[in-house]
């Protein structure tokens, strides 16, 4: 069964189209790994200064995998180093879940 990943962000409204545009000119590293399915960016409705990054992945393993490569913190060193610091500051509420039935 599958696994997904929620990272849960809440940018200041003023930030919220250029939070988006980031997203859409990711670097698509994760795009490669192993074991990666997809990846969306979802707006919550009712919220729209809440953005969650979903991450599906075949295995709760391919996911470990990801976490501790080198991939990984290529990702995440850009995304620390990001010029606006009030977004490059934001720390997101992760949640993992394991599909349990389709």
């Amino acid at each position: 069964m599958s696994y997904i990943v929620h990272s849960i962000v809440n940018v200041p409204p003023d930030k919220v189209d250029e939070t988006i545009s980031i997203y859409q000119n990711r670097s698509k590293l994760v795009d490669e790994y192993e074991g990666f399915v997809s990846f969306g960016l979802l707006q919550n409705e009712k919220r729209p200064s809440e953005l969650t990054v979903q991450l599906v992945w075949e295995s709760k393993e391919a996911y470990m995998k990801w976490v501790t490569s080198e991939a990984f913190q290529k990702v995440h060193d850009l995304e620390k180093n990001y010029p606006d610091q009030e977004l490059a500051s934001i720390v997101p509420q992760v949640q993992k879940y394991r599909v349990v039935a389709t």
